[in-house]
């Protein structure tokens, strides 16, 4: 039986497209040789910036691939706000100067200590400087102290103590005597004074301290600021940029604490009347109900 005209007429077509596939593929694959042959792969995307933005996306996500759209945002303001905060402190000024040239032992004197490492493994730390300054910045006593016990480590990049420094060092117990006499009776103003009363092992009244790194409108939140920021913020200059300066710091804290004294001094005696006032509605409601009682 033979076919009719219009089946072999689909039959001639249906060669006709496997012929033109064929060729396709023998095409592409002659065209793939010669690629392989130059040292080039077949790429299906010819734009020529693909490689640069394969690379630059396998870099970026090793880093980002956990991050949410907001956490990005976070750290791009994070990096916006340190580098704004280190260009605007490398403008500022460097080093504090005396205010006046009154040396008179004012009722508001400032305190900064140097510390050195001692004992096994310098774990330990001693006191081997100490600065008292007046209410305007001059200094009233400034001496290296030789320690207690043999000195690990001089700490030189911090504290700037060194060697040479101990041959012309007092004695502790006499400089601790000095400083206890100079304090005594005055208000004691400093950056962490727990650290400098603790390695002069002395102690202080709570009503006449004055810590910069505890006042509540220094702080960021329950966390502590270091001085050198916030003489940076309040007082704009730079502080504490290689080794450390008892006298700058000594300054920097006394500084801080003259620019908040009215709101400082008034808090402190509103806590006062506060803490009376409760003592007294206490001493009164004890005696009424002695009263009842009876």
């Amino acid at each position: 039986m033979g076919l009719g005209p219009w089946a072999m007429r689909t039959w001639d077509w249906i060669g006709e497209w496997r012929g033109i596939g064929l060729l396709e593929v023998q095409f592409r694959g002659e065209w793939m040789g010669k690629q392989a042959a130059v040292g080039r792969s077949w790429n299906p995307n010819p734009n020529p910036n693909w490689a640069q933005l394969q690379s630059k996306l396998r870099t970026c996500t090793s880093c980002t691939a956990n991050d949410s759209v907001l956490g990005k945002r976070k750290r791009k303001r994070k990096r916006k706000d340190s580098c704004s905060d280190s260009d605007a402190v490398a403008d500022l000024p460097s080093g504090l100067n005396p205010l006046s040239h009154d040396t008179s032992l004012t009722k508001v004197l400032a305190i900064d200590c140097e510390m050195v490492g001692v004992g096994f493994q310098a774990t330990k730390s001693a006191l081997a400087r100490v600065t008292l300054v007046n209410s305007c910045g001059n200094v009233l006593y400034d001496q290296y102290v030789r320690p207690l016990e043999h000195i690990s480590d001089y700490r030189t990049r911090i504290s700037g103590i060194r060697p040479n420094h101990m041959i012309k060092a007092k004695d502790f117990w006499a400089v601790q005597q000095t400083v206890a006499d100079l304090i005594k009776g005055h208000i004691l103003v400093g950056h962490a004074l727990h650290h400098d009363l603790k390695a002069l092992l002395l102690s202080h009244p709570k009503s006449d301290t004055r810590d910069t790194s505890e006042y509540e409108p220094l702080r960021r939140g329950s966390k502590t600021r270091a001085l050198k920021d916030l003489a940076a913020e309040i007082l704009r200059v730079k502080i504490q940029q290689k080794e450390h300066c008892p006298v700058e710091d000594a300054r920097a804290a006394m500084y801080i604490y003259n620019k908040h004294k009215k709101v400082w001094e008034k808090s402190l005696k509103d806590q006062v009347r506060r803490k009376n006032k409760l003592k007294d509605k206490k001493k009164k409601k004890k005696r009424i109900d002695a009263d009842l009682k009876i």
